[in-house]
C-alpha cells in the first residue's frame, strides 16, 4: 500500500465528508477511495470513519488522524516546494478558476506567456462564472469578482474597477449623446441578469447618485453583453478593464465621463496552507501583479 497517496486519500474524504465527493475531486472511484482507506485503517490498527448508508462520520480516532495527517502532508508538500525553490525552475500542475470573459480577454493570454517563461509548468485554466469552491473542486487559485467571500478561503484583494457608461459610435449617432445624468432615463440600456432592479447607483467627485433607468436586454455572460453594446443595440455600465482599450481606439464612447457605475471588485482566492508550492507561488504573483495593472 502506497500509505502517503492512502493518507491523502482519508484526508481528501474527511475535509469533503463524504468518499464519492473524495473520489470526484481526486479523478478516481469510490470503490478505490474506499480500498485505500480500508488499507489504511488495517495497517493502523483503528477504524477512522463509520460508513453509513448515506454519509460517513469520522470516528474519534479518524478526527485526530485526519489533522496529523494533514500536517504531515503540509510538511511533505513543504519539503517537495523546497526542492523547486532550489532548483529555481516551478515545475507541475496548476489548477486556476477565473469568470469566463476576464478568462478569455486577459488571462488565457498570461497564461500562455507563463507557460512560454517556465518551460516545467502545466497549467489547467477553468472558466465559469459561477462560484467555484477551490477546496471542494481541487484549485489552487480563483479569481472571483464580486459575490461574497467565503470565510474560511484565502481572499486576497486584487483591484477594484469602476464601470463606465459607454455606448457604440453608431448608438450615439442615432440617439443622440446624453449630456446630463437625467437623459439617461430615456436611453435603453442593457445589463447582466443579476442586477433586477432599475435604479442604479452612480457616483462621481461630489458623491453618488440614484438614478432610475430602463433595461431592455439582459444576458448573462459579460462578453455577449460587450458584443451587443458594440453593435449599438444599447447603454451599458461595463468595467473599466474590458472597454478602456476600445475607447481609445473609437470603437466605444464612454458616456459622462465624470460619472461612473458601481465598482467591480476583483479577487484571488485560494485555501489556507502555510505554504504554497512554488509552482503555486509564481503564478498568484503572476496573476496579482497583471490584474491591478488593468
Amino acid at each position: 500500500m502506497d500509505r502517503l497517496r492512502a493518507m491523502q486519500v482519508f484526508v481528501r474524504a474527511a475535509e469533503l465528508g463524504s468518499l464519492s465527493a473524495a473520489a470526484r475531486s481526486l479523478a478516481t472511484t469510490q470503490p478505490t477511495v474506499s480500498k485505500l482507506i480500508a488499507a489504511l485503517e488495517a495497517s493502523l490498527g483503528v477504524r477512522l470513519l463509520e460508513r453509513g448508508p448515506a454519509r460517513m462520520v469520522l470516528t474519534d480516532e479518524g478526527l485526530r488522524f485526519a489533522e496529523s495527517a494533514r500536517r504531515l502532508l503540509e510538511d511533505y508538500e513543504e519539503a517537495v516546494t523546497d526542492l523547486d525553490q532550489r532548483t529555481r525552475e516551478p515545475r507541475g500542475l496548476v489548477r486556476i478558476a477565473a469568470p469566463v470573459a476576464l478568462g478569455e480577454l486577459k488571462l488565457h493570454p498570461l497564461m500562455l506567456r507563463a507557460l512560454q517563461q517556465y518551460p516545467e509548468l502545466q497549467i489547467d485554466l477553468m472558466l465559469e462564472d459561477r462560484f467555484v469552491d477551490p477546496v471542494e473542486e481541487r484549485f489552487d487559485l480563483t479569481v472571483r469578482i464580486g459575490g461574497v467571500l467565503p470565510p474560511d478561503l484565502v481572499a486576497r484583494q486584487l483591484a477594484t474597477w469602476p464601470r463606465y457608461i459607454v455606448a457604440s459610435p453608431a448608438y450615439v449617432q442615432r440617439h443622440g449623446r446624453p449630456q446630463a445624468l437625467e437623459d439617461l432615463a430615456r436611453h435603453a440600456f442593457l445589463r447582466y441578469p443579476g442586477w433586477t432592479d432599475d435604479v442604479v447607483t452612480l457616483r462621481s467627485a461630489e458623491g453618488p447618485v440614484e438614478l432610475p433607468i430602463t433595461t431592455r436586454y439582459r444576458i448573462n455572460h459579460a462578453a455577449a453583453l460587450l458584443d451587443a453594446v458594440r453593435a449599438g443595440a444599447g447603454i451599458a455600465f461595463q468595467p473599466c478593464w474590458m472597454v478602456k482599450d476600445l475607447i481609445a481606439r473609437g470603437e466605444l464612447v464612454r458616456l459622462l465621463p465624470q460619472w461612473s457605475g458601481p465598482a467591480q471588485d476583483a479577487y484571488l482566492v485560494y485555501p489556507r496552507r502555510r505554504r504554497q508550492p512554488m509552482r503555486v507561488q509564481v503564478l498568484q504573483e503572476l496573476l496579482a501583479r497583471e490584474i491591478q495593472a488593468l
